[in-house]
């Protein structure tokens, strides 16, 4: 059975991609892919040669007669700079789903992942301090461990997207709403994919790792700082309403 991918969680890091992805799971309609973030489309190796070989892409999902569409979550997607292109290469159609979360506790939550993985070592004081410097190493690629502030800058990355695909084929949904009320936004997406909806969605959060500590008040108010702007041009951009993120501590 030959597919093409139709839709992505194409962002953002720990912002809820993994409930999100479970929660579609449960749709009889849906072919996700058999694993979470197959990671194509910021792969280089991929991109090498042309014409483009996706037959390794189609390789992580297992069709059914009953499939409609087909779909996988990869959040950093919206933020590798050469992944819209590709992706508009491949589908142009191709429908994003895309969950923003307060960019100071993403930071934080970003960090505190790296650290129970073992690829950290520093404070988080010392890894936003010393962030890009640290982050130089992957030039001219992104930094994918050390970038707790610079994923936060969501609007250049939006622009980038919408570079590439109208703003129709993108859905905008807020961490904070899928967290406090998944039923309503799960419903919201399944009307953007076109799929009937499920009721009864059971609430539930999957890959939460307690944190060893909580967020300074210096750290914070360092990262207001530094995304006060950022979440100004977000909050227009969006015509969201994003008090809970300025008031962040």
């Amino acid at each position: 059975m030959e597919i093409k991918v139709n839709f992505l969680i194409a962002g953002t890091q720990k912002s809820g991609t993994t409930a999100l992805d479970a929660y579609l799971r449960l749709h009889p309609d849906l072919g996700m892919a058999s694993e979470k973030e197959v990671h194509f489309f910021d792969n280089e190796t991929y991109f090498t040669n042309d014409p483009i070989d996706y037959s390794p892409y189609h390789q992580a999902f297992a069709p059914k007669p009953e499939h409609r569409l087909f779909g996988e979550s990869t959040p950093i997607y919206m933020y590798w700079r050469t992944a819209s292109e590709r992706i508009w290469r491949y589908n142009p159609d191709m429908k994003l789903i895309l969950i923003l979360r307060n960019p100071i506790e993403r930071a934080f939550s970003h960090w505190n992942m790296e650290c129970s993985r073992g690829a950290e070592q520093l404070s988080f004081w010392e890894a936003i301090t010393n962030e890009q410097q640290r982050c130089q190493a992957a030039w001219p690629l992104q930094h994918r461990v050390y970038s707790y502030i610079d994923r936060g800058f969501y609007s250049k990355q939006l622009t980038d997207i919408w570079r590439y695909f109208p703003r129709q084929n993108t859905l905008l949904l807020k961490h904070e709403e899928l967290k406090a009320s998944p039923q309503k936004i799960v419903n919201q997406v399944f009307d953007f994919l076109g799929v009937d909806r499920l009721i009864d969605i059971k609430p539930h959060e999957i890959f939460a790792i307690p944190y060893g500590q909580t967020i300074s008040p210096k750290e914070k108010a360092f990262l207001l700082e530094r995304f006060a702007e950022e979440i100004n041009t977000l909050e227009q951009q969006l015509n969201w309403d994003c008090t809970d993120w300025k008031n962040n501590g």
